[in-house]
């Protein structure tokens, strides 16, 4: 009688222990379930679909639990850097390209598509009411095979040319074209009615004299070979007093410009062009200062330029002690 309750009592502890090593292994789980509520948003289900999309099949259960935190982490790392691409770029609303920003400050592959210029339709899936996919048009490969290429984007350049010139256009493929355009047949009724007189001035071609042609080329000669001759001294001499000059002004400018840009390592050649440039200044009967945005650049690279000339044979403090006059002069006018 005494052993028989001896084993009832051992059973009924052990079925007690048990019960207690069954709650205990609940709790354990229910605990687990809500830490990984809690450590990230990201299901593992999702993971499991995103590893089966890009062909990993046999992804357990718990490497997407483990991958799921670090994927969330990820996620808001990305997206906390494309929002400070917007905010720099002073806009409240989130682009892809703030997302492909991104991705390329924190070193990540970009990602390889075609932009499209209408947002994405998305439809619900039959029969499911929470999957939805992308609608997609079927496209004939016939009829993109048949279909014509675009045209060749031009390469990026920069072409300068003359609008006007002293008030007058140039006939030039750049600008508008010389025809005159009428006016409507209404207004042109008004303004007879009314007896006003129209004056339509056509734009000219800026033509040189045969003599202004000669004198700038011998001055370009005597700059570019000469520029320590008496001749030269002279030629310096007529750009600061003759009074005919103001047609030839446009094409020093762009001379000395085109050649201060190619001839920076020439200070002998530098030196000249400054006077020629203060020659010009000194001019009473040419008027300079519709010209100095172009001059200006070229006579400031002579000042402040990092290098002119050889920097052990030539002296460029000179030129540029003298480009500093030339400065103050200009700045005086």
């Amino acid at each position: 009688m005494v052993m028989l309750s001896c084993v009832v009592v051992v059973v009924c502890r052990y079925a007690e222990q048990s019960r207690e090593s069954l709650r205990n292994s609940i709790r354990k789980k229910k605990k687990k379930e809500e830490k990984e509520r809690t450590m990230s948003i990201v299901p593992k289900e999702t993971i499991e679909v995103i590893a089966q999309s890009i062909g990993i099949n046999n992804l357990s259960s718990d490497a997407a639990l483990a991958l799921a935190p670090d994927v969330e982490y990820r996620i808001r790392e990305i997206m906390q850097e494309a929002i400070k691409c917007m905010r720099h770029s002073r806009r409240t609303t989130l682009t892809a390209d703030d997302v492909d920003a991104a991705l390329n400050l924190r070193n990540v592959e970009p990602i390889y598509s075609f932009a499209s210029g209408s947002p994405l339709r998305f439809k619900r899936a039959i029969g499911y009411r929470d999957l939805f996919y992308i609608d997609d048009k079927d496209v004939d490969f016939k009829d993109v095979i048949e279909a014509p290429l675009p045209k060749a984007p031009l390469d990026t350049a920069v072409v300068c040319h003359w609008l006007a010139i002293e008030g007058v256009q140039p006939a030039i493929p750049e600008n508008a074209p010389l025809e005159v355009v009428e006016p409507p047949s209404g207004g042109k009724d008004h303004e007879q009615k009314e007896g006003l007189p129209v004056d339509i001035k056509l734009p000219v071609k800026h033509v040189l004299s045969r003599e202004l042609q000669l004198y700038f080329d011998k001055i370009i000669e005597l700059t570019l070979s000469k520029p320590d001759s008496v001749l030269f001294k002279q030629a310096l001499v007529s750009l600061a007093t003759d009074s005919g000059l103001h047609p030839l002004v446009p094409y020093f400018t762009c001379f000395v410009a085109d050649e201060v840009s190619r001839g920076l390592n020439d200070c002998r050649l530098l030196f000249a062009l400054m006077r020629v440039v203060w020659s010009l200044l000194q001019n009473p009967h040419i008027h300079i200062e519709p010209y100095l945005h172009q001059l200006m650049p070229s006579v400031v690279t002579c000042l402040v330029a990092k290098r002119l000339g050889n920097k052990f044979a030539d002296n460029h403090w000179e030129l540029r002690d003298f480009t500093a006059k030339l400065v103050s002069s200009i700045c005086r006018r």
